[in-house]
């Protein structure tokens, strides 16, 4: 039976479908007609945000092939659900052409060989594999194992954001949070004035991501998350974890300082909206802070003066002055799935849609930040400070921006992580010991 078509202009989330989905996902193919099949994430900006991009090249691919060409456009909610049916969608072959994939995704959609490997694409595109064109950390992001599995196209970094008010209220130099001893002597600062008022110096997350935020410590001291190891059981040279070295118990000691001098870590976490009710004056949040407060105060606080109520430093704090800081990123991947039947008209699609002069545009629409270097460092100034604050500031971190690993296992070693932590946040543990417990777990996931 023939696989009904859904058409550019028609648009169905993916969250609400379940069974139903597939019979929308599929494309058709006559000798006049080709139909795409793009699975979108949602940006938060708009419903549809990528269907203009992809209409934007749309044109130009079908005169570069001289093909009727159409897009089926699908847009998903990234959470784990809709992971999990895409997942399931792939593995039943369901004819997908393009997708955008969680930068965390990867390894698990790779290592299940439900991803095309594009590196004899990406060879022939870029000179030397896209090192050049891409900030490095991005680059290799999109790699898994020996291949490159998907073009990470945006991406977003964290950094301190702070009232400008409270601080000057307690006192507080902003020039203080950059560094470890700074950072604790502005907490006491900002608790003393604050409080009584019901307003928190401090934000430190405590919920299940709280590892993202811990990164960049061990990052800066020279620390690893895991590295390469020979003598794997099974596979011979394989990861092992690495964050309880010296450098991870350095950086799990200045959690436990944040903790002592009396930041508490908050269990539940609202992306920044608790930081613009102006419950805490300084809060270690993502680039996307901006966006949420156009969307959520946009008549208490425009996008115009954004920056003069609220400062940013595109830095996490630092042990010593002068020492180099560190940030995470994250953002999405474009990919083609092994079902895809049309491959090389998906990887030509994917390269229009990358080139800086229709990608800038609406990466700065959108408010999300480039993975290019062209895009980030040559083509930064066209309006993008006036319309996205902070824009150059947060440009200015991704080249010290690390990822998380792109393996299948990391999910569960996030979690040991994670359980570390709130170890040393409830004082059951001292940074060493929990770092050591965690990294005895995930060993045993790796297959040590």
């Amino acid at each position: 039976m023939p696989v009904p078509v859904v058409t550019a202009g028609f648009v169905i989330s993916i969250v609400v479908l379940s069974m139903g989905f597939v019979k929308n996902v599929g494309g058709t193919e006559d000798d006049n007609e080709i139909t795409l099949t793009i699975l979108f994430n949602e940006i938060v900006t708009r419903p549809n945000a990528g269907k203009p991009l992809i209409d934007k090249v749309l044109e130009t691919l079908r005169n570069e092939t001289d093909s009727k060409i159409n897009v089926n456009y699908i847009e998903f909610k990234s959470d784990n659900s809709t992971r999990d049916e895409i997942i399931r969608l792939l593995s039943n072959q369901t004819p997908i052409d393009i997708i955008t994939l969680d930068q965390i995704w990867l390894g698990e959609f790779a290592q299940k060989r439900l991803l095309t490997d594009l590196t004899n694409y990406t060879e022939q595109q870029w000179d030397r594999n896209g090192h050049e064109e891409w900030y490095f950390q991005n680059w290799e992001g999109g790699k898994y194992q020996s291949g490159i599995y998907g073009i990470w196209a945006w991406t977003d970094v964290r950094g301190i954001w702070y009232w400008k008010d409270l601080l000057q209220k307690a006192g507080v130099d902003p020039n203080l949070l950059k560094t470890w001893d700074g950072y604790i002597e502005a907490t006491k600062k900002l608790n003393r004035v604050l409080r009584p008022e019901g307003i928190e110096g401090m934000h430190l997350v405590g919920a299940v991501h709280s590892p993202d935020l811990w990164y960049p410590y061990l990052w800066m001291l020279g620390g690893e998350i895991l590295q390469q190891k020979a003598g794997h059981p099974t596979k011979s040279v394989y990861w092992f974890p690495a964050f309880n070295s010296s450098e991870g118990a350095r950086a799990m000691e200045f959690i436990k300082l944040q903790v002592d001098s009396g930041i508490k870590p908050q269990k539940e976490h609202f992306w920044g909206n608790e930081f613009l009710d102006r419950k805490f004056a300084v809060m270690i949040e993502g680039s996307w802070m901006p966006t949420r407060a156009q969307s959520k105060i946009q008549n208490s606080i425009s996008s115009q003066n954004f920056e003069k109520r609220v400062g940013f430093l595109p830095m996490f704090p630092v042990p010593n002055e002068g020492d180099q800081t560190s940030t995470l990123m994250g953002g999405w991947e474009l990919a083609i799935p092994t079902a895809s039947h049309h491959k090389d008209l998906a990887w030509k699609l994917i390269t229009l849609m990358l080139e800086p002069d229709k990608l800038a545009p609406w990466l700065v629409e959108h408010r999300l930040l480039p993975t290019q270097v062209t895009i980030g460092e040559r083509e930064s100034h066209f309006n993008a400070s006036y319309s996205y604050p902070y824009y150059d500031d947060m440009i200015s971190a991704i080249p010290f921006g690390g990822a998380r690993p792109n393996i299948p296992e990391y999910p569960q070693i996030a979690h040991h992580i994670n359980e570390a932590l709130n170890a040393v946040y409830n004082g059951t543990m001292d940074p060493k010991e929990a770092l050591d417990d965690a990294a005895a777990k995930s060993a045993l996931i790796l297959g040590w």
